[in-house]
């Protein structure tokens, strides 16, 4: 069962989600999925067309390496986050590869986070949930969006803009990621900015994803945080700030975060981290990996998922 309809029929909150597939499946690793269409696995386009609009055949070479990478790490990974505008750069196609990346996921019981770090006024904001985690109500009936479990949002149009999203994400239990601290260098061209008050910016907007995660009845809330791993110093004052958020860690491997620097982010348990790795996974056989690019990508995977797992 895929899609939204796999979501509210599971008639629990994200957090609990979040912990019992942490539990399940032993793991707190996210597979980040942005492929390029000119690095893909050998064998995606084996089955493509030779002639055909190029959108067309691009987006079925990057569905078939999608399957093939995540078929390769399921085992050891809890979730999988694909890069919406490397598949939006396709077009149509390509938002079509992307449900078949959602699909594939599913089938093999990850979570999907689709990171598209949205933020906009309430209409926009209810559109791009709807899109991705919910339904759209139309005169010819609901159409169903992308069946995504937890999206990525950007803070900075405001509170009103995530309780927009809030109000179509909890029905359907799934999660929203706040960007707090971000993995990339420019973050600290705002996120570091100091307030008038006193202290970073980025601790005013851990302050208010606490605050939206609050009453939600679930050990671990279903407003979460984007908390780059590439600045671990901040970790563990970000926990004292979001004692119950999931923490959402991209930046490990290619960026340059270690999943032994980001312990502080598991002081609420087990699911309360989930670090990304994207590059350093799928392109481990181009990075001095073991094997065939399944087989190393698989190996860093669970050489990542032993890291983790050791400091829950």
């Amino acid at each position: 069962m895929t899609g939204p309809s796999a979501v509210a029929a599971t008639g629990r909150r994200f957090g609990d989600r979040v912990t019992d597939h942490v539990a399940a499946r032993e793991s707190q690793i996210v597979l980040g999925l942005d492929p390029d269409p000119s690095r893909l696995w050998p064998g995606s386009g084996d089955g493509v067309p030779a002639d055909g609009p190029p959108a067309a055949r691009a987006a079925a070479a990057v569905a078939a390496h999608c399957r093939a990478v995540i078929a390769a790490v399921a085992p050891a990974v809890v979730a999988v986050k694909p890069q919406l505008a490397c598949f939006e750069r396709l077009g149509a196609p390509g938002r079509a590869a992307l449900g078949a990346a959602v699909e594939a996921a599913h089938e093999h019981g990850l979570l999907v986070v689709a990171d598209g770090k949205r933020g906009d006024i309430d209409v926009s904001a209810t559109a791009y949930a709807q899109s991705l985690v919910g339904t759209t109500p139309t005169p010819y009936g609901d159409v169903p969006g992308l069946g995504a479990d937890a999206l990525t949002a950007a803070p900075y149009m405001g509170v009103d803009t995530i309780d927009s999203l809030l109000a179509v994400t909890r029905p359907a239990g799934a999660g929203v990621f706040v960007l707090v601290r971000t993995s990339n260098p420019g973050a600290a061209d705002v996120e570091d900015l100091e307030l008038a008050g006193g202290g970073p910016l980025w601790e005013h907007v851990a302050r208010i994803v606490d605050r939206l995660g609050e009453g939600d009845g679930a050990a671990l809330h279903d407003v979460g945080a984007v908390v780059g791993a590439t600045r671990p110093e901040h970790v563990a004052r970000m926990r004292e700030l979001m004692p119950r958020a999931v923490f959402l860690l991209p930046g490990v491997g290619a960026q340059g975060g270690r999943v032994e620097d980001l312990a502080p982010a598991w002081a609420p348990g087990p699911a309360g981290g989930l670090a990304t790795a994207s590059r350093s996974i799928v392109q481990a056989a181009e990075r001095g990996g073991v094997g065939t690019p399944a087989a190393a990508a698989r190996a860093e995977a669970e050489r990542l998922r032993d890291a983790a797992w050791s400091l829950a």
